[in-house]
């Protein structure tokens, strides 16, 4: 598993964007996770998937809720990373009002969640193979904070805790 003081694994993630500007058509677009967050700080938090119980009810939304302290506290950018597509990704953005505050980014195929070494086996719940429950901080590629949820749990991933990190 990735730790703290590592080298963000490069992977390529999707964003779904729904308005063209140049060099930027409508629908998904794939990005390198390293390029991304060269220069920057972004929270990165993973969920185990788009409109399930505790993502939609309490971890997505209360990022969303406290983006303006996020940013107020220095952060650049907010990932909701989840294994689902950039399709499924969109609209649930859309469902939790997150645009402009929360970028919803997907993993597809589960490759950055292999790549920090966070992934769960749901498929006897039908889900496959999924994200845990993660948030993080990373500052220009490097992960500075990494809080790991155990399964079935949201106690830890929350933007407090991220919020007490960055204080």
């Amino acid at each position: 598993m990735t730790k703290e003081g590592d080298l963000l694994p490069d992977a390529r993630l999707f964003e779904f964007i729904d308005e063209a500007s140049e060099g930027c058509a409508v629908g998904p677009q794939s990005f390198s996770t390293r390029e991304r967050t060269a220069g920057k700080r972004v929270v990165i938090f993973g969920v185990p998937g788009a409109f399930t119980p505790t993502c939609s009810a309490k971890h997505a939304p209360s990022y969303v809720a406290t983006s303006s302290e996020l940013v107020e506290a220095g952060i650049d950018e907010i990932w909701c990373v989840s294994v689902n597509d950039a399709f499924v990704m969109s609209a649930w953005g859309r469902d939790l009002r997150a645009t402009s505050k929360v970028n919803m980014i997907a993993d597809g195929c589960a490759h950055f969640a292999e790549a920090i070494g966070l992934t769960q086996d749901l498929t006897e719940r039908g889900m496959g193979v999924r994200s845990q429950r993660f948030a993080m901080i990373v500052e220009d590629g490097v992960i500075r904070t990494l809080k790991v949820d155990a399964p079935g749990k949201y106690e830890v991933t929350d933007p407090d805790t991220i919020l007490a990190a960055l204080r």
